[in-house]
């Protein structure tokens, strides 16, 4: 029986942990990265951390992120978990995102996620500050505000696309492939060829019937090619 991608548990991510994969997935941190994180996982929570605990750094490296990986992201997926989520806050700054990403149509199911009052970034201090400097350009008029200069904006905090791509097989797969849980599930066997269907589906978020799809067409392209005799 396949299980429910919607349904499936995804587990905290905070602290050194967060920290971690972050970095794995090109966030420029001083730590040691994870391995392969889950990509869309990584930003939930960095996404938590930035406007529920108020962490600007992390807040400003996932925004320089996004707006040069924003093309590789599993949609599908980043739209159902930003779904889940209760926090007024997180669920502004993705629909902000949404918006200053408006080329990208795919996500334009986030810009439903918060309607109303824009909300502040800054607990106090937004008014005065925007006023003295302007807004930052990559969310105007979108559901968040935010002043001008409190979120850097620098492409050296995140790795480029050529650069990721070498170091995170799901990233590289989702390049070649396109970003979906099909690439993922490539990814997943190219590092563990061992890993049985359910555990493909489990470890990528995907469909029972679509890993079983990916493993069957994995095993024809993994059998050597020994030419003509």
């Amino acid at each position: 029986m396949g299980f429910s991608r919607a349904r499936e548990r995804i587990s905290d991510l905070a602290g050194d942990d967060l920290s971690a994969a972050m970095a794995g997935i090109g966030m420029n941190f001083a730590v040691s990265a994870a391995t392969n994180p889950n990509i869309e996982d990584t930003l939930l929570f960095a996404s938590i951390e930035g406007m529920e605990h108020g962490d600007l750094r992390v807040l400003a490296v996932l925004v320089a992120w996004f707006g040069i990986h924003g093309s590789w992201v599993n949609a599908d997926r980043l739209i159902s978990l930003a779904r889940s989520q209760r926090s007024i806050r997180v669920r502004a700054l993705w629909t902000a995102l949404a918006q200053w990403y408006r080329q990208d149509r795919r996500f334009a199911r986030l810009c439903r996620l918060h309607r109303g009052t824009p909300v502040d970034l800054l607990a106090v201090g937004t008014n005065f500050l925007m006023k003295k400097r302007g807004e930052d350009p990559r969310f105007q008029g979108t559901a968040l505000r935010v002043p001008a200069g409190v979120l850097r904006d620098r492409p050296a905090d995140v790795l480029s696309p050529t650069e990721l791509a070498r170091r995170h097989p799901a990233y590289r797969y989702r390049v070649m492939m396109g970003p979906s849980y099909r690439a993922d599930m490539w990814a997943a066997l190219a590092t563990q060829p061992n890993l049985t269907t359910a555990q493909i589906a489990r470890q990528a978020y995907g469909s029972y019937a679509t890993a079983a799809a990916v493993r069957h067409a994995f095993a024809v392209v993994s059998i050597p090619d020994r030419g003509l005799n």
